[in-house]
Protein backbone atom coordinates (compact mmCIF):
# COMPACT_ATOMS: atom_id res chain seq x y z
CA UNK A 1 0.00 0.00 0.00
CA UNK A 2 1.26 3.37 -0.77
CA UNK A 3 0.56 6.06 1.74
CA UNK A 4 -0.07 9.61 0.65
CA UNK A 5 2.94 10.53 2.44
CA UNK A 6 5.08 8.51 0.38
CA UNK A 7 4.21 9.91 -2.99
CA UNK A 8 6.54 10.93 -5.84
CA UNK A 9 6.02 11.57 -8.96
CA UNK A 10 5.44 8.99 -11.69
CA UNK A 11 4.61 6.12 -8.64
CA UNK A 12 1.79 4.28 -10.68
CA UNK A 13 -0.95 2.64 -7.83
CA UNK A 14 -4.40 1.96 -8.12
CA UNK A 15 -7.35 4.35 -7.40
CA UNK A 16 -11.32 4.50 -7.65
CA UNK A 17 -9.99 0.65 -9.09
CA UNK A 18 -8.16 1.84 -12.14
CA UNK A 19 -4.36 1.86 -12.74
CA UNK A 20 -2.78 5.33 -12.56
CA UNK A 21 -0.01 7.06 -12.64
CA UNK A 22 1.19 10.38 -10.49
CA UNK A 23 1.73 13.24 -12.55
CA UNK A 24 2.08 16.11 -10.09
CA UNK A 25 0.81 16.62 -6.34
CA UNK A 26 0.18 19.03 -3.76
CA UNK A 27 -0.06 18.93 0.14
CA UNK A 28 -2.18 21.58 1.43
CA UNK A 29 -3.13 22.05 5.03
CA UNK A 30 -6.44 24.12 5.60
CA UNK A 31 -7.25 26.49 8.41
CA UNK A 32 -9.47 24.21 10.47
CA UNK A 33 -9.70 20.88 8.91
CA UNK A 34 -7.13 18.31 7.90
CA UNK A 35 -4.69 18.40 5.68
CA UNK A 36 -5.77 17.15 1.61
CA UNK A 37 -3.77 16.36 -1.05
CA UNK A 38 -4.34 17.10 -4.65
CA UNK A 39 -3.20 15.19 -7.44
CA UNK A 40 -2.84 15.27 -10.81
CA UNK A 41 -3.60 11.94 -12.35
CA UNK A 42 -3.20 9.87 -15.11
CA UNK A 43 -5.31 6.68 -16.18
CA UNK A 44 -2.70 4.24 -18.03
CA UNK A 45 -5.47 2.07 -19.54
CA UNK A 46 -7.03 5.17 -21.21
CA UNK A 47 -4.43 7.93 -21.36
CA UNK A 48 -6.85 10.59 -20.07
CA UNK A 49 -5.82 12.83 -17.49
CA UNK A 50 -7.59 14.25 -14.27
CA UNK A 51 -7.51 15.90 -11.20
CA UNK A 52 -8.28 14.46 -7.56
CA UNK A 53 -8.52 15.11 -3.95
CA UNK A 54 -8.12 12.99 -1.00
CA UNK A 55 -7.32 13.15 2.79
CA UNK A 56 -4.07 13.00 4.09
CA UNK A 57 -3.18 9.34 5.16
CA UNK A 58 -5.37 7.85 2.52
CA UNK A 59 -3.61 4.48 1.17
CA UNK A 60 -3.61 2.99 -2.41
CA UNK A 61 -2.61 -0.37 -3.98
CA UNK A 62 0.47 -0.21 -5.43
CA UNK A 63 0.68 -1.67 -9.12
CA UNK A 64 3.62 -3.54 -10.67
CA UNK A 65 4.64 -2.57 -14.13
CA UNK A 66 6.77 -4.79 -16.36
CA UNK A 67 9.02 -2.91 -18.63
CA UNK A 68 10.88 -3.99 -22.35
CA UNK A 69 12.79 -2.18 -24.61
CA UNK A 70 10.80 -1.63 -28.16
CA UNK A 71 12.14 0.24 -31.03
CA UNK A 72 9.37 2.82 -33.19
CA UNK A 73 9.11 1.33 -36.38
CA UNK A 74 5.84 3.62 -38.08
CA UNK A 75 2.95 5.44 -37.69
CA UNK A 76 -0.44 4.35 -39.75
CA UNK A 77 -3.31 6.32 -39.31
CA UNK A 78 -3.74 6.85 -35.58
CA UNK A 79 -1.72 3.36 -34.68
CA UNK A 80 1.92 3.57 -33.70
CA UNK A 81 3.82 0.18 -34.54
CA UNK A 82 6.74 -0.94 -32.43
CA UNK A 83 8.53 -4.00 -32.70
CA UNK A 84 9.80 -5.42 -29.52
CA UNK A 85 13.70 -6.38 -29.45
CA UNK A 86 13.70 -9.95 -27.77
CA UNK A 87 11.14 -11.41 -29.16
CA UNK A 88 10.64 -9.03 -32.91
CA UNK A 89 6.92 -8.86 -31.82
CA UNK A 90 5.07 -6.01 -33.60
CA UNK A 91 3.66 -4.36 -31.11
CA UNK A 92 0.39 -1.63 -31.69
CA UNK A 93 -0.70 1.44 -29.91
CA UNK A 94 -2.56 3.77 -30.68
CA UNK A 95 -2.54 7.66 -29.86
CA UNK A 96 -4.35 7.81 -27.13
CA UNK A 97 -2.39 5.17 -25.29
CA UNK A 98 0.67 6.98 -26.13
CA UNK A 99 -0.02 10.42 -24.95
CA UNK A 100 2.72 12.99 -25.29
CA UNK A 101 5.26 10.44 -26.46
CA UNK A 102 4.04 10.62 -29.61
CA UNK A 103 5.47 13.76 -30.15
CA UNK A 104 8.91 12.81 -29.88
CA UNK A 105 9.05 9.57 -32.09
CA UNK A 106 11.15 9.34 -34.78
CA UNK A 107 12.58 6.66 -37.09
CA UNK A 108 14.33 3.76 -34.58
CA UNK A 109 13.95 5.30 -31.49
CA UNK A 110 14.09 2.58 -29.00
CA UNK A 111 11.75 3.41 -25.91
CA UNK A 112 10.92 1.55 -22.59
CA UNK A 113 7.39 -0.19 -23.35
CA UNK A 114 5.03 -0.01 -20.39
CA UNK A 115 3.17 -3.30 -19.41
CA UNK A 116 0.30 -3.95 -16.91
CA UNK A 117 -0.51 -7.42 -16.57
CA UNK A 118 1.04 -8.72 -20.23
CA UNK A 119 -0.79 -6.27 -22.29
CA UNK A 120 0.83 -2.89 -23.63
CA UNK A 121 -0.33 -0.06 -22.46
CA UNK A 122 2.49 3.08 -22.98
CA UNK A 123 6.05 3.84 -23.79
CA UNK A 124 8.46 6.02 -22.33
CA UNK A 125 11.06 7.79 -24.43
CA UNK A 126 14.56 8.54 -23.63
CA UNK A 127 14.97 11.57 -21.21
CA UNK A 128 16.23 13.57 -24.68
CA UNK A 129 15.86 12.79 -27.93
CA UNK A 130 17.85 14.52 -30.72
CA UNK A 131 15.18 15.90 -33.70
CA UNK A 132 15.99 17.83 -36.89
CA UNK A 133 14.30 21.33 -37.25
CA UNK A 134 11.82 21.13 -40.05
CA UNK A 135 10.96 25.10 -40.15
CA UNK A 136 12.02 28.12 -37.81
CA UNK A 137 12.26 31.70 -38.63
CA UNK A 138 15.91 33.48 -39.79
CA UNK A 139 17.06 34.87 -36.45
CA UNK A 140 18.99 38.03 -36.96
CA UNK A 141 22.17 39.12 -35.31
CA UNK A 142 21.49 42.08 -32.84
CA UNK A 143 17.39 40.97 -32.43
CA UNK A 144 17.54 41.28 -29.04
CA UNK A 145 20.06 42.46 -26.11
CA UNK A 146 19.79 38.97 -24.05
CA UNK A 147 19.68 35.68 -25.74
CA UNK A 148 15.97 35.32 -27.34
CA UNK A 149 14.15 32.72 -28.59
CA UNK A 150 11.70 31.57 -31.55
CA UNK A 151 9.34 28.98 -32.68
CA UNK A 152 10.94 25.87 -34.21
CA UNK A 153 8.85 22.85 -35.45
CA UNK A 154 10.70 19.66 -35.37
CA UNK A 155 10.29 16.87 -37.98
CA UNK A 156 7.57 15.23 -35.54
CA UNK A 157 5.49 18.67 -35.67
CA UNK A 158 6.11 19.53 -32.29
CA UNK A 159 7.13 22.71 -31.31
CA UNK A 160 9.95 24.08 -29.19
CA UNK A 161 10.99 27.51 -28.24
CA UNK A 162 14.90 27.56 -29.92
CA UNK A 163 17.71 30.31 -29.42
CA UNK A 164 17.94 32.74 -32.43
CA UNK A 165 21.15 30.95 -33.92
CA UNK A 166 19.01 27.68 -34.81
CA UNK A 167 18.42 27.51 -38.26
CA UNK A 168 16.32 24.80 -40.47
CA UNK A 169 17.93 22.02 -41.19
CA UNK A 170 19.55 22.09 -37.54
CA UNK A 171 19.63 18.68 -35.09
CA UNK A 172 18.70 19.69 -31.40
CA UNK A 173 18.33 18.01 -28.25
CA UNK A 174 15.00 17.99 -26.45
CA UNK A 175 13.99 17.03 -23.35
CA UNK A 176 11.17 15.05 -23.59
CA UNK A 177 9.88 15.54 -20.03
CA UNK A 178 9.21 19.40 -20.26
CA UNK A 179 9.09 19.40 -24.19
CA UNK A 180 12.09 22.43 -23.38
CA UNK A 181 15.40 22.47 -26.19
CA UNK A 182 18.44 21.08 -24.37
CA UNK A 183 21.32 22.15 -27.01
CA UNK A 184 22.06 21.97 -30.91
CA UNK A 185 23.06 18.26 -31.24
Amino acid sequence: MISTGDLKKGITFEFEGQPCALLDWQHVKIGRGGAIVRMKLRNLRSGATFDRTCDAGDKFPRITLEHSTVTYQYQDGDQYHFMDMRTYDDIVLSAEQLGDAKNYLIDSLELDLILLDGQPISVEPPEKVVMRVEYTEPGFKGDTATGGTKPATTETGLVVQVPLFISTGDMIRVNTTTGAYVERA
